[in-house]
């Protein structure tokens, strides 16, 4: 059944969060089911100083659709959050179906519960899906009464119909599922690589303050230990003086003492530039543009990067850790260099070996990086996502 103006379907899409990837996704998400011809109600935080990143992420869209308060009048999750905060906002919502843009939200507690019996409410079953971005217990080499809960909660639910759809950004994992549970929604969605994403890299550093003549390794994202920024700034403290290497870190951190000392000395000898705030899509993609090589040193870090994806949109190399999902991804697509991941000395000698690089292996980095954005276009993405909605624009 298609869509059309006269037959829309209304969807709530549950998005509390704001940090990192979250607004970009939910616009990502919220713009090509408004043009897909959904009616869209999006709960999501609404409480003071919010706002103002709502409507940078969203732009437009940000008046095409309702917004409803995921969070009560204490600044707490409805009903205590979890699947029944879910469920309250569908109900204010009046709409047929929910999608989580972050189903991760609700899955190791929804998975848990249901090994035992203990099921989400009735009002979510066959009307709830979303995007599954860190399944770690498929994944799982060993045996642990966590993952066994997860397996078991998760197979249960799945076969007797809860969920509308589950959507991985591992094509692997979701190939894993489908075979494991076939005849399930279970549905593979790339991370897109945006369009237009490059930019004039001398105006770039000139407003970004980054030296024209260095080398620049870029760190973008919130400070989350996992993100390995702790790593780059020691790969860099035992790089020579004289290295041309140049350090540009940007997005909210919170460094630990150490991590903050070693940015206080790189700055302290020209050899880095940190935006410690939040950045508006602009000034992110002034970021990349300033920046010859991005770097990826996640620690213990099992899902998909967007920082992979936004650097591949910018037509940048990257160095990455070795490990998961997106060690495998660089390793196939060789966009860039591996190290092994946590251990600073590895990043190190991969940041020299970038900087003797030649010219031809730049030249082969950048038309693989060019190549998976191809591969990983809005145009996919758009096409796939209409594909996982499908089963909701039909009624039960």
């Amino acid at each position: 059944m298609t869509l059309t103006a006269a037959q829309p379907s209304t969807l709530l899409l549950y998005e509390p969060r704001t940090e990192g990837h979250h607004l970009a996704w939910l616009r990502l998400i919220a713009e090509d089911l408004c043009i897909a011809g959904y009616r869209l109600t999006i709960a999501a935080d609404l409480r003071p100083g919010t706002e103002a990143k709502l409507r940078d992420h969203l732009g437009q869209i940000h008046g095409q659709v309702n917004w409803l308060n995921a969070y009560d009048a204490q600044g707490r999750r409805h009903c205590g959050g979890k699947a029944e905060s879910v469920a309250y906002c569908l109900e204010q919502s009046g709409a047929e179906y929910v999608f989580l843009c972050t189903l991760d939200e609700i899955a190791s507690s929804c998975w848990r519960r249901a090994a035992f019996g203990l099921f989400p409410p009735a009002s979510l079953h066959g009307r709830m899906g979303g995007i599954y971005h860190r399944p770690r217990f498929m994944a799982a080499s060993a045996w642990s009464p966590n993952r066994w809960m997860k397996e078991a909660g998760f197979r249960r639910l799945l076969r007797q119909g809860w969920l509308r759809q589950l959507v991985f950004l591992d094509e692997f994992l979701a190939r894993d599922c489908q075979a494991a549970y076939p005849g399930t929604p279970v549905f593979f969605l790339p991370d897109p690589c945006l369009e237009r994403f490059e930019g004039d890299a001398t105006e770039a550093r000139k407003t970004l303050e980054v030296p024209p003549d260095r080398r620049v390794f870029l760190c973008y994202g919130t400070g989350a230990r996992r993100k390995g920024l702790h790593l780059a700034v020691e790969a860099f403290l035992k790089l020579p003086a004289d290295s041309p290497a140049f350090l540009l870190c940007v997005g909210r951190q919170h460094f630990d003492r150490q991590t903050e000392a070693g940015m206080k000395q790189l700055a302290a000898q020209g050899r880095t530039r940190l935006i410690n705030r939040y950045v508006s899509t602009a000034e992110e993609k002034m970021s990349f543009a300033a920046s010859d090589l991005v770097l990826l040193p996640y620690v213990g870090h099992f899902g998909i990067s967007a920082v992979l994806s936004q650097a591949m949109a910018a037509n940048r190399p990257v160095i990455a850790s070795d490990e998961q999902l997106l060690g495998r991804l660089v390793r196939e697509h060789q966009p860039g260099l591996l190290f092994r991941s946590g251990e600073a000395d590895s990043l190190r000698q991969a940041i020299q070996n970038a900087l003797a690089a030649s010219a031809e292996d730049w030249s082969r980095w950048r038309t693989a990086a060019r190549n998976y954005a191809a591969q990983h276009s809005r145009a996919a993405f758009q096409t796939a996502l209409r594909a996982a909605m499908a089963p909701a624009s039909q009624a039960p």
